[in-house]
């Protein structure tokens, strides 16, 4: 999975109709360049991409020479969502993954974030409980590779981590943080 397809998919349905200038300027906005490592000729290259793989349609501006504008098709939503729903749920994704779920995470209603989320936790904790395992198995192994039980043990502190992180995000949406798809805006 790609965290700069779910980006630039997510950056050109929040404005319905953008160009690369456009999206690369909201995703600088967001900080993506430092947490995603999305480079300036990668955001050009994805929306290309994603324009001959028929998720955007691409439209020139005659006005404008070279400029090119992009919105989304309809199988370039289903992708959206679909990218955007597995980031959330996958407890071992990449932290650039995350980050472009959570940016997004407002295109969800607050129950669907808060299921998908509650997925996460689920992957995280089968997750912890197989780097135990393993941690307890590679103790019982040949000495000389006893220290590798320490790297299992910073997976498994991490994936605690990040399911403690999760059950705080649910409390704050489940408390009406954030505003959400379907919410009322003037709530």
């Amino acid at each position: 999975m790609s965290a700069t397809r779910l980006l630039v998919l997510g950056v050109v349905r929040m404005h319905g109709r953008a160009h690369g200038y456009m999206v690369r300027s909201e995703l600088l906005s967001w900080g993506a360049d430092e947490w995603a490592h999305i480079k300036f000729g990668s955001i050009y290259h994805a929306l290309r991409q994603l324009a001959k793989d028929g998720l955007l349609k691409s439209t020139d501006i005659p006005d404008w020479p070279g400029r090119v504008d992009y919105e989304l098709t309809p199988p370039g939503e289903e992708e959206f969502y679909r990218l955007l729903r597995d980031a959330l749920r996958q407890g071992n994704n990449r932290p650039d993954m995350l980050g472009a779920a959570l940016v997004l995470l407002p295109a969800l209603s607050r129950e669907e974030a808060i299921a998908l989320l509650r997925e996460r936790i689920a992957s995280l904790s089968a997750e912890q409980g197989e780097l135990v395992a393993r941690v307890d198995e590679t103790a019982g192994e040949r000495p000389q590779r006893a220290h590798i039980r320490e790297l299992l043990g910073l997976w498994e502190h991490s994936a605690a981590s990040q399911a403690h992180w999760t059950e705080a995000l649910i409390g704050r949406l489940e408390a009406g943080a954030y505003v959400m798809a379907g919410d009322e805006k003037d709530a």
